[in-house]
């Protein structure tokens, strides 16, 4: 397609359009019918399968084979019709086919050579008296040729066979058919003769022209290969010919020959010869390329000539020839084929502008309506004009009609822009998104803008699709068509419309149709909608019936075209139809039944239906009669079944699998293989022509009705028994599923007539119906590249729920891991979710609908990383789901799978339970800011949510998705973000006094730095106006348009010594309030003053807290200085005078203590029905119902007082501001977010009843999300995160996850699967087979500071410090076994397999500036560190020394190491110069054994030490660039490895490299190269990063803070088998012991624990499923086990204590008694 073309497609251009490239192989295959049989079978066997695959797997096409002779019996059929059938094929296969479209067998036979079904009566004429010259009787003729005076010119039609021969057809009397068989085939011999005599005489004497003659001589397939070879140009691409010769025919097995020879009389047939040899020899290689042509001589061999046992070899290679010849012309078609976004977008537009056309060819008359479009177009009207009417009443045709005058004659003088869209006749049409992103695509080409700026989400998208029309000019007018709005679907809102502008810019006109019903209210929604957007009455045209004269003229208009008449009869027939009806639908109805009526019809066939639906059902009723009705009812069922139509071969699959159908078509005979012959529905879609369209689908193209009567219809007429519909449902649920596809053989029954016909002892056979395989993914033989399964996950999921076979939707589909996972991954999340959606609403069984509901929640939860990282499906079902595992069978079934399957996605599987799990009070967690949310809004129809930190973002709060994103890229804290009152602008500005503007369609932004002097002082506050901005500092306001352009700056009027600013609220530029404070957050004093138009109010008085309803109309606010008792003001305005005042019009009721609990805040509800108040240790309601309402609903008569729990107390982070409080939707609970917790009170009762463990920050705001059926609440805090709850699901039961208030900075690890955790202010003591936290220990219960802890390896000890301490805790009694001071430790390493524990301390750390000072400067920074070892649990000191060290600004103390032996304790300490070297100890004395200098290796500063594990002599010295190995015997420099970062493997050989700013290799030790590279060099940022190696050596674990994922990668081969995204930063990170699980600790105080499930090693799923969480029972196991240590509580302390009051070699058994308990408690590990 050249450039030129291109520009005018997406211009929208109706002129010489190309055609559309579709996505189907389409072959028709020509041959002879007898000869190539064998050939025939043995493609439809083993070839085309193969073909059908390839082009699904590797192009995703469509490929069918047109074979009109393959499975048809006969040559002749009753209606002559095969020949015509055969012509129109090629013509579709030319037009659809990729690549190669026409393949010709030609052997020896030149086959059947019909007489002509229609003669032109003219020529008839000739023949007839050219006969009767002759003296040759031509009664004949005139009995089987009828003159048909209705075609003009009139011609003889070949009359049906059986309306002469009536057993012709009789199936069931062989004898009498096979009498009227023979008959009929010498009648046509007869005719042939009669014909070609006269034609030849005729062409003699120049009467007639050769190819006139040549017609009656010539055969089908001669006809054949004219149309599809000799006739087309470009026949290298598109045909293929193959020719077979057979040598030695024996002529005298005159049955055998004939069917591979023409025969006549009982000898060869030279006329036939003649010519076959001429097209065969002469004509056909003349045309076709020499490698587009095959030539095959085979040998005659036996009684049947050719066999598939004596020719294997020939066939053979002609099925591999035939493989590659059409696999080679696939390839070239889809080389040239554009597969980019433009080319994809140009087959888009291609299909609606032939779609214009042809609506275009067939329209006539409506001259007022076009005349009312003209008038619009050429209007200054700046809203869309409306098409409406019923369904069918031509809509379509007008609004086409219009597109095609716009463009040739009402813009005649303008290049405009047409953008034409049918909706929902193709895929990308279909979907709202789709839709609106292919326009803007070919908007944004036509004005040269880059398609990369147009969004994917839709509000986003929305806004920019109503940017590009503001780039409609005079010369480049913009016109949009949207045919059918109401067909859009995925719009989210309830209404499908509200995207539409309702303001067009210059030079823009849209055009709308829709439908409107008044007796259908559901189909006429989106136009009462359409009537309330665009409030213009002119602006809606209603498309009525044609009326009886405008459609009698339409149908002699297209009677004319298409060439054809009645007579007066069948006129008045169509007249009294017509008085009827008028509708267009209805008109092309009658029109397509009359062109079918002959002049000689017989009146009782000639019958016309009153409405649409009858038409349709008669027209339905004449194909089953005449095509069989088993076969057209099951046809035509499963394409009104299917979800979104289907494809050609898709259909003859489903058929070929229906032996409903193909007992009916082969009751007679035996099928060659047991599939539909094609040539069947290709006659029964031929007799429903245009009802049908072709659409694309999931990248297939599709057939569907091409209105929604049809469909209407086809349900009532074949759906009306729900069993017939669940049956339809059911095979093609089948077909997808694919149980009977890639060769599996289905059985079947045979049907009595065939078994008596051929003698069969069986009742049944079963035979493989050549269906393809239904993967979920394609992928290719190299397993490269991936095509997903589209067809399979758009239909499945429909068909299964509505055969009801919910058993198989759950098993094969919603809890299906590998469903979920390639779905997720090739569509969006949404899609997903429809499918649970649609499951739950037509399920009744509720325990399914829980379980529904909860993967989907689970999904949604997760939302925020699965729709970036699908494989995250698995960890996050898991990590969410566990807790449901028990009386859940198919969540049960889901996690299982998750185990087995999903460790091929993601490799780290969770251990336990460590997500949010749905059910609960959270809807949502709305992750995406990688700062402190500091504000959020509400959009005033509560649908988004728009927060900010240093980005601001807009979540659907519906839906939970991220829909914009935009960085305005300024520095500094976020202060306020304000929202103008159409949703339109949001702002907010920085502690650095920058405002930001965001227009919230569009995404532009605007900078706006302050426009106030420094001595006015900073920026404090800001409001929003449709068209204003205003931002205020201590005494002065500025206005500003919304370019961001400064108006305005003006000052408050008046004294205002000792008042500022607080907040400003506009009406307009001239109308405010205006809340002052002292600028001191002691004093509590407030002001409000009001101004109207230049009016000033009086300045009313308030403290601490003021607010004002929605109207401010009232202000409510504390004006006792005695009490914080609430007094109501009103606004009141001097209609005459025009002055203004407030005027106290009421006292509230006082809440208790008010006299000295200070209000800090006041809030209305939504409806200004209740006061909400903040006071210092509570929360204050009042309901301010009128006595004139229903006080039965009033709330509280006084002040309703919620108090906070003792010790926990509301502050004000600046005045009037405080934690908030919301009351649910029925007023029955109140929630309060105080800390990082939620607080709920029953309203009845006024007590506290729930506390919620809701965020690890503080909660900064709370906002109450209650509209509708949703009572939400949304909370943001500084952890970075929004939460939307529902409170509804407050008290349903929350599995909580065990976590640490605090982040976790350090995890120690024992044999016996338990943890031990460092957080500030506790160890944690965790179980790490099952996630539970079994104790939090702390010495000192108030302000303990924990620096270190560690576990031994038995388990038994914790050894940890905290505020200065050195302490040892028995594991199992949770006591304190031994403390000592020991201030200032740094370090605690376990020696001996913990039976010994070193620390290394520094007691004067704290005061090493005072120190430093004192020293002088070489003395900068030296401290000195003592080295303790101690006894475990005694406590006794075995040793003691201490050495110097310096401490390095930002770098940690450096930790001292043990050499692998255990015989050294190696220290990094100084020299005499104060520079870093490293000194040796004893580990049994402590005696000092040497200091080495590093002047060998260069290093300054000393990073860390690694003891080499493999020479215990050795030990490497780390620093910023690399890595040095010393000799601690010889005290010298081994060698220097650059770049290692310290990790090395346990066999000392290798170690790993992983610079900040990403990438990551391993090296090898001793030469120090890079032996395998894990992540290649790339630019990902700075940020921190953490590498360690599994305990096993066997895994590399990556973290990179950037993308917050862990990456884990297998040594031996460097894949990646994990890329886990965590819910929050990681802060520690240990491999377990066995190095099958790593753990993790967070921020948010959570300890995870994944096991490394690598997908090589199977025995890792016998690992998971022997996991506690794995375990439905374990619960009740726990709570058993708990029972058993309760009891046994008092002989555990005692046997405690009793063996602390022994010496410390206590007795053996009160050891084993101690160990007995300690497995109780704790399962010990296998």
């Amino acid at each position: 397609m050249d450039d030129r073309t291109i520009d005018s497609i997406f211009m929208g251009s109706l002129n010489s359009l190309p055609p559309v490239s579709s996505k189907i192989v389409r072959i028709f295959t020509s041959s002879t019918f007898t000869d190539t049989t064998m050939e025939r079978n043995t493609l439809m066997a083993k070839c085309y399968p193969r073909i059908k695959d390839y082009c699904r797997e590797k192009h995703g096409l469509e490929f069918q084979v047109v074979d009109m002779r393959w499975g048809v019996r006969d040559e002749a059929t009753d209606d002559h019709m095969t020949t015509e059938l055969c012509m129109r094929e090629i013509k579709n296969c030319q037009r659809l086919s990729m690549g190669p479209n026409f393949i010709v067998f030609l052997g020896q036979k030149y086959g059947y050579r019909p007489i002509p079904t229609y003669i032109v009566s003219s020529e008839l004429q000739l023949i007839s008296e050219e006969l009767t010259s002759m003296g040759v009787d031509r009664a004949l003729l005139d009995l089987w040729y009828k003159k048909d005076s209705n075609a003009v010119p009139p011609i003889s039609v070949l009359q049906p066979i059986s309306s002469i021969l009536i057993n012709f057809n009789n199936k069931r009397v062989p004898k009498l058919q096979a009498e009227d068989q023979a008959v009929w085939w010498d009648t046509l011999n007869k005719m042939q003769k009669l014909l070609r005599k006269a034609a030849a005489s005729l062409g003699a004497s120049n009467k007639m022209s050769k190819d006139d003659v040549h017609n009656y001589f010539m055969s089908v397939t001669e006809r054949e290969v004219i149309n599809g070879v000799l006739n087309v140009k470009n026949t290298k691409n598109h045909c293929l010919a193959y020719v077979r010769y057979i040598n030695n025919i024996n002529l005298q097995n005159l049955k055998k020959a004939s069917l591979f020879v023409d025969i006549i009389n009982r000898s060869l047939d030279t006329e036939s010869a003649k010519l076959l040899g001429d097209l065969r020899d002469t004509r056909l290689p003349g045309k076709i390329e020499a490698a587009n042509m095959q030539k095959y001589t085979v040998e005659w061999i036996g009684r049947e000539g050719l066999d598939i046992e004596t020719h294997e070899e020939y066939l053979n290679h002609f099925i591999s020839h035939f493989y590659k010849n059409v696999v080679k012309l696939v390839d070239r078609a889809m080389r040239k084929e554009d597969s980019s976004a433009q080319g994809q977008i140009v087959t888009e537009i291609l299909q609606h502008l032939h779609a214009c056309n042809n609506s275009v060819k067939i329209f006539y008359g409506r001259e007022d309506s076009c005349e009312r479009i003209k008038r619009y177009m050429l209007g200054d009207s700046d809203k869309p004009l409306v098409l409406f009417g019923d369904g069918g009443c031509g809509k379509t045709s007008l609004l086409a009609k219009s597109a095609s005058l716009v463009a040739s004659e009402w813009f005649a003088h303008a290049r405009p822009i047409n953008v034409i869209r049918f909706l929902g006749t193709t895929p990308d049409s279909s979907a709202l998104t789709a839709t609106l992103i292919s326009i803007c695509q070919q908007i944004s080409y036509n004005y040269m803008l880059p398609f990369e700026n147009i969004p994917d989400d839709l509000v986003p998208l929305t806004a920019h699709f109503k940017q590009l029309l503001t780039y409609a000019s005079a010369a480049q007018p913009l016109t949009l068509y949207l045919d059918s709005v109401d067909q859009l679907t995925g719009t989210q809102d309830s209404n499908k419309v509200s995207w539409i502008p309702t303001r067009l810019p210059p030079h823009c006109k849209i055009i709308i149709s829709c439908a409107n019903e008044p007796a259908n209210p559901t189909v006429s929604h989106e136009y009462h909608v359409l009537c309330k957007m665009i409030d213009v009455e002119e602006n809606f045209i209603e498309v009525t019936a044609l009326g009886e004269e405008l459609a009698i003229n339409v149908i002699k208009m297209w009677m004319k075209t298409a060439c054809r008449d009645l007579n007066n009869y069948q006129w008045r027939l169509v007249a009294n139809a017509i008085s009827k009806c008028s509708l267009p639908i209805f008109v092309k109805l009658v029109f397509a039944e009359i062109c079918r009526w002959r002049s000689y019809t017989r009146p009782q066939e000639t019958h016309l239906a009153n409405t649409v639906m009858d038409s349709i059902m008669l027209l339905f009723e004449r194909v089953e009669k005449q095509h069989g009705r088993i076969l057209v009812f099951h046809a035509l069922a499963y394409i009104t079944a299917s979800k979104s139509g289907l494809s050609e071969s898709e259909l003859e699959d489903l058929i070929s699998l229906d032996d409903k159908v193909l007992d009916d078509v082969y009751q007679y005979h035996m099928p060659p293989v047991r599939r539909i012959p094609p040539l069947l529905w290709t006659r029964i879609r031929n007799d429903l022509p245009n009802y049908l369209s072709e659409r694309e689908a999931d990248g297939v193209n599709v057939m569907n009705w091409y209105h929604r009567q049809f469909r209407d219809t086809a349900k009532e007429r074949y759906f009306k028994n729900m069993n017939m519909a669940i049956y339809f449902h059911s095979m093609i649920a089948d077909y997808y599923l694919g149980i009977w596809g890639g060769g599996v053989p289905k059985p079947f029954k045979f049907t009595e007539i065939q078994r008596h016909r051929f003698g069969l002892a069986d009742k049944e056979g079963s035979a493989d119906r050549k269906v393809p395989i239904q993967p979920l993914v394609f992928t290719s033989k190299d397993g490269l590249s991936k095509r997903f399964n589209l067809r399979k996950f758009g239909e499945l999921p429909f068909h299964f729920v509505r055969s009801r076979r919910f058993k198989d939707l759950f098993e094969h589909v919603l809890f299906n891991y590998d469903w979920l996972h390639a779905k997720l991954s090739s569509c969006p999340l949404q899609a997903v979710l429809a499918d649970f959606e649609d499951a739950s609403t037509n399920t009744e069984d509720k325990e399914s609908k829980r379980e529904l509901m909860l993967v989907a929640d689970a999904l949604r939860l997760g939302g925020a990383i699965l729709a970036m990282e699908s494989d995250m499906l698995a960890p996050q079902l898991i990590g969410r789901l566990l807790p449901e595992i028990g009386g859940n069978p198919n969540i049960k079934m889901l996690l299982r799978a998750c185990d087995h399957c999903g460790p091929k996605d993601c490799a780290l599987i969770p251990v336990n339970h460590c997500l949010h799990t749905p059910g609960g009070p959270l809807k949502y967690s709305l992750e995406g800011h990688q700062f402190a949310v500091f504000a959020f809004c509400l959009t005033s129809d509560m649908r988004y949510m728009v927060s900010i930190s240093t980005h601001f973002i807009t979540f659907d709060l519906s839906t939970s998705d991220l829909t914009r994103d935009v960085n305005p890229g300024i520095e500094g804290i976020m202060q306020q973000l304000v929202l103008s009152p159409d949703n339109k602008w949001a702002a907010a500005y920085s502690n650095n006094n920058q405002t930001v503007l965001l227009n919230m369609l569009s995404s532009e932004f605007v900078v706006i730095n302050s426009p106030f002097e420094d001595v006015d002082g900073p920026v404090s506050g800001l409001h929003l106006l449709n068209q204003s901005l205003f931002i205020t500092c201590k005494l002065r306001w500025a206005q500003f348009d919304m370019r961001g352009n400064l108006v305005n700056t003006f000052q408050v009027p008046g004294e205002n010594d000792n008042w500022e600013i607080l907040t400003m609220e506009f009406f307009s530029p001239t109308d405010y309030n205006a809340i002052f404070w002292s600028g001191s957050i002691n004093e509590m004093r407030l002001r409000l003053d009001s101004c109207r138009t230049d009016k000033y109010s009086n300045s009313q008085q308030f403290f601490s807290a003021l607010v004002m309803n929605k109207d401010r109309s009232k202000a409510y606010g504390c004006a006792n200085e005695e009490n914080f008792g609430v007094s109501v003001y009103d606004f009141t305005e001097n209609e005459d005078s025009g002055e203004i005042l407030w005027t106290l019009a009421e006292s509230l009721p006082r809440f208790e203590n008010d006299d000295k609990e200070m209000l800090l805040q006041l809030r209305l509800d939504q409806h200004d029905r209740l006061l909400l108040g903040t006071a210092g240790k509570g929360f204050v309601i009042w309901d301010l119902t009128g006595s004139n309402e229903n006080p039965s609903t009033k709330l509280t008569e006084g002040a309703l007082y919620l108090p906070l729990p003792h010790g926990v107390r509301n502050i004000t982070t600046r005045i009037m501001q405080s934690n908030s409080i919301m009351v649910s939707s029925k007023l029955d609970y109140a929630v309060a977010g105080v800390r990082k917790n939620l607080y709920v009170w029953c309203l009845v009762s006024g007590q506290l009843a729930k506390v919620l463990d809701a965020h690890f920050g503080r909660i900064i705001q709370l906002e109450p999300l209650t509209i509708g059926n949703w009572n939400n609440l949304v909370t943001s805090s500084i952890d970075r995160s929004v939460k939307v709850w529902n409170i509804n699901n407050i008290f349903e039961k929350v599995h909580v996850i065990d976590r640490h208030e605090l982040q976790i900075d350090d995890i120690s690890l024992s044999e016996i699967d338990i943890a031990v955790t460092v957080t500030r202010s506790c160890v944690g003591v965790w179980e790490t087979r099952s996630g539970r936290l079994l104790a939090k220990l702390a010495d000192s219960p108030l302000g303990a500071i924990v620096t270190h802890a560690e576990i031994t390896p038995d388990g038994r000890y914790i050894i940890s410090s905290e505020t200065g301490k050195f302490l040892i805790w028995n594991r199992v009694s949770e006591q304190v076994v031994y403390r000592d001071d020991q201030p200032g430790i740094q370090q605690i390493t376990l020696m001996d397999y913990g039976y010994k524990v070193l620390t290394v301390s520094v007691p004067n750390i704290n005061q090493r500036d005072i120190i430093a000072a004192a020293a002088g400067a070489d003395e900068t920074n030296r401290l000195t560190a003592v080295t303790t070892v101690r006894s475990v649990p005694e406590g006794t000191i075995l040793f003691r020394f201490d050495f110097p060290i310096r401490m390095l600004t930002g770098m940690p103390f450096r930790q001292s190491v043990i050499s692998a032996d255990n015989a050294y304790i190696i220290v990094v300490t100084v020299d005499k110069s104060n520079k870093d070297c490293l000194a040796v100890y004893s580990a049994t004395n402590g005696a000092f054994v040497s200091k080495i200098l590093l002047k060998g290796c260069a290093i300054k500063e000393v990073f860390s030490l690694v003891p080499m594990p493999h020479k215990a002599n050795q030990v490497a010295v780390i620093s910023s660039e690399k890595g040095s190995v010393m000799d601690i015997k010889t005290k010298k420099h081994v060698r220097s490895i650059a770049k290692w970062g310290g990790s090395i493997t346990r066999d000392g050989k290798c170690g790993l490299y992983a610079p900040t700013r990403g990438g990551l290799e391993m090296l090898e030790l001793r030469k120090g190269t890079t032996v395998k590279t894990f992540i290649p060099k790339v630019a990902e940022g700075v940020f921190s990063v953490i590498c360690i190696f599994t305990e096993n050596d066997e895994y590399v674990a990556y973290y990179h803070s950037g993308r917050k994922t862990i990456r884990v990668f297998r040594t031996v081969d460097t894949e990646m088998i994990a890329n886990y995204k965590l819910q929050a930063e990681l802060t520690a990170i240990k491999s377990s012991k066995d190095g099958r699980a790593i753990v993790l600790g967070t921020v948010d105080g959570c300890m995870s624990v994944l096991a490394i499930a690598d997908p090589k090693k199977e025995e890792m799923i016998d690992y998971l499923n022997e996991l506690p969480s794995r375990d439905e029972n374990w619960k009740a196991k726990l709570a058993k086990m708990k029972a058993r240590v309760g009891f046994k509580a008092a002989i555990r302390v005692a046997t405690i204590s009793s063996r602390y009051s022994k010496p410390a070699k206590g007795d053996g058994d009160e050891e084993e008694l101690l160990t007995e308990i300690t497995e109780d408690v704790v399962p010990v590990a296998d």
